[in-house]
């Protein structure tokens, strides 16, 4: 029954902190880019969570928006804690993550690989 929990948990604050980010947080450095949460990580004693930062520009622009969250963790905990009714607020760590730009990457190769496949069916189709 604690794994249900912990998972619930994770998702609300995925969902709380991805709110904040939108409304609450008003870093430049975090607004500079299209930041998204990949997925959190919450120890099984919820004491500690890790929340992965990517971005459509790359890492570089997630790291940046990690250093913005970063300095803005204080609130976004105390936001957690009353959001979410919690005692006691998990430790946050904020970890770029750079899957949203591999995505975009393997999106457009498999998109290319497309483009070539339908190209050859046509020369073949044009031979006979």
């Amino acid at each position: 029954m604690s794994g249900f929990k912990n998972l619930r948990l994770s998702e609300d604050i995925l969902r709380e902190v991805s709110m904040m980010i939108r409304d609450d947080i008003k870093d430049a450095r975090v607004h500079a880019s299209m930041v998204s949460i990949v997925r959190v990580e919450l120890s099984g004693d919820n004491s500690d969570c890790k929340i992965y930062i990517s971005a459509v520009e790359g890492l570089d622009a997630a790291k940046t928006a990690v250093k913005g969250l970063t300095s803005a963790t204080g609130m976004i905990r105390r936001e957690l804690a009353d959001r979410l009714h919690l005692k006691r607020a998990p430790d946050l760590k904020f970890i770029a993550d750079n899957s949203i730009e591999y995505s975009a990457k393997l999106i457009s190769e498999m998109e290319e690989l497309e483009k070539l496949r339908k190209n050859e069916k046509q020369k073949s189709s044009d031979n006979d």
